[in-house]
């Protein structure tokens, strides 16, 4: 049986092989007009499909959606009865339909219209190229209604009857998530724009700021340089984080570490408590911008071998230290 599977990948990499050609050959102009009108729409992107173009078409919503277009599914025959109201002056409409004939896609055409809304069908219709005209004449009721017609035909089915759908569902969803990606980078959608849309998955938590994770006001360890080793001690002890920022003012002079105490200690024994805090701290300690992604603050740490990281501002102005404990809800440890 493993050669049915195998066919069954082929002909659906087959399909998406030819989608790519056809996106950069006679579609090409179709496809730059869909995604200026995504681009462009001040209000939502709405995509509706009924059965498994409506699979695909909740799918494609998605996508849109984490991607910086706001974006949703309309489900054709809920719409029929009372959701039509989702649709908006202002909103753009992906309407999927393997055969651009599907009836309740069809009844949507009426309202779809009056609100003007821009149309783009995305059918298994061939895509026409005449010499002159535009490319993308096609023949099924929904294509020929819509401003902008995108082909996901294929040569076959994976199915060995030909009857499910799959290498046109398969095209469907790469020509979707086609149109996403082009959009959101378009718009200069970045990391940090999916780590914001993202705040829950393991995706944005890697993309998290350090800054939503830092430690800061008074959780802060701080001493002044002449604070005497005594009292250094017991803001560290106190604040539990292994660590304490050496400030004058609120601006950043030095850290003093765990590991410096040990050391200090070693050398100097019990003179040390006699000793200031601008005697025993690192004047050039590792820091890192807020903004930074946490990813670099761990980085960081794994460099140096260190175990906190003081997070300054503008003119080393202290604003928190960030733990490698804080990174463990990240999933990056």
């Amino acid at each position: 049986m493993n050669h049915i599977g195998e066919n069954v990948v082929r002909i659906e990499a087959q399909a998406l092989s030819a989608l790519a050609d056809r996106i950069a050959g006679p579609m090409a102009d179709a496809f730059n007009r869909g995604v200026e009108l995504l681009y462009c729409c001040p209000g939502r992107v709405v995509v509706t499909g009924m059965g498994k173009s409506g699979l695909i078409a909740r799918k494609v919503a998605a996508t849109l959606s984490s991607t910086g277009t706001p974006a949703l599914f309309m489900h054709p025959v809920e719409a029929l009865h009372g959701d039509l109201g989702m649709l908006a002056h202002g909103d753009v409409v992906i309407a999927l339909s393997a055969s651009g004939e599907t009836d309740e896609i069809l009844q949507l055409l009426a309202t779809i219209k009056r609100l003007r809304l821009p149309l783009i069908a995305v059918t298994c219709d061939e895509v026409k190229s005449d010499a002159g005209k535009k490319s993308g004449v096609a023949q099924s009721t929904l294509a020929s209604s819509a401003e902008v017609f995108l082909s996901c035909a294929v040569a076959e089915e994976g199915c060995t009857m030909g009857l499910a759908p799959t290498a046109s569902t398969t095209a469907m969803l790469a020509l979707g998530d086609a149109l996403a990606v082009t959009v959101a980078e378009k718009k200069g959608f970045k990391e940090e724009d999916f780590a914001r849309l993202h705040p829950g998955g393991k995706l944005g938590k890697r993309l998290a700021r350090v800054e939503t994770l830092m430690h800061e006001g008074d959780a802060v360890p701080r001493v002044s340089p002449k604070t005497k080793m005594p009292d250094v001690i017991y803001e560290m002890s106190r604040k539990k984080l292994g660590v304490t920022a050496v400030v004058e003012g609120e601006r950043l002079v030095g850290i003093i570490s765990d590991g410096d105490l040990r050391r200090l200690l070693e050398r100097k024994g019990k003179d040390v408590l006699d000793m200031s805090a601008e005697e025993c701290m690192t004047r050039d300690p590792k820091t890192v911008s807020g903004e930074e992604f946490a990813a670099t603050a761990l980085a960081i740490m794994e460099e140096s071998k260190i175990t906190s990281l003081v997070v300054v501002g503008e003119n080393r102005k202290l604003e928190g230290i960030v733990h490698l404990h804080d990174l463990w809800g990240t999933e990056m440890v």
